[in-house]
């Protein structure tokens, strides 16, 4: 019996709602005006209209604000790429000196300790364009071999120095500001006694 009970409660629930629910059909619609239904399509239509308008006018801006950014991206490539060629040319102007020196060194007739003399002021001149330029030498001979700045070629057996000292420079190592360029060969003690 519950169970024709609870069948007969569902079937009375149903049509409660069919009661209260309006008809599918369009002969329903008797409680809403036809100008109603007309004036919410032109407000729908209206507001369609004004979305489309906004949407646009984003796609507009994004548009404009893609080709402001692409055009800034190339101008700060050039300005780079011009900063480059501009560093190159103040390092190069300052190396001109020392060309002139060395072709009018060249021109000179003179004896051996004249032309010494003369590879020496060039010499000078040469390092002071570079240390202008923050290119210094790396101080070698005699200090403690660092594997940072030296490159070890040899390892010579002596006394006279400390185990690991730097007793010889083959080429001179040079670093740019904090930048290592080129290290130095050198030849390192090896004191077996210390």
């Amino acid at each position: 019996m519950g169970k024709v009970n609870g069948k007969s409660e569902a079937r009375n629930a149903e049509l409660d709602l069919e009661h209260e629910l309006p008809a599918a059909s369009g002969d329903g619609d008797e409680n809403v005006p036809r100008t109603a239904a007309a004036g919410e399509s032109s407000v729908q239509e209206s507001e369609l209209h004004n979305l489309k308008a906004e949407r646009d006018s984003l796609l507009d801006r994004l548009a404009r604000a893609q080709a402001e950014f692409e055009n800034a991206r190339r101008r700060a490539g050039k300005e780079q790429q011009e900063f480059r060629d501009y560093a190159v040319a103040d390092a190069i102007k300052s190396l001109l000196p020392v060309v002139d020196s060395l072709e009018r060194a060249l021109q000179v007739k003179s004896d051996a300790a004249d032309l010494r003399s003369g590879v020496e002021l060039i010499y000078k001149q040469l390092l002071a364009a570079l240390a202008k330029l923050s290119v210094n030498p790396i101080v070698s001979k005699g200090e403690a071999f660092d594997p940072r700045y030296h490159e070890a070629i040899e390892m010579v057996e002596t006394s006279d120095a400390p185990d690991h000292q730097v007793i010889d420079e083959l080429q001179r190592g040079y670093k740019f500001k904090d930048r290592l360029l080129r290290p130095a060969m050198v030849k390192v003690a090896k004191n077996p006694g210390k």
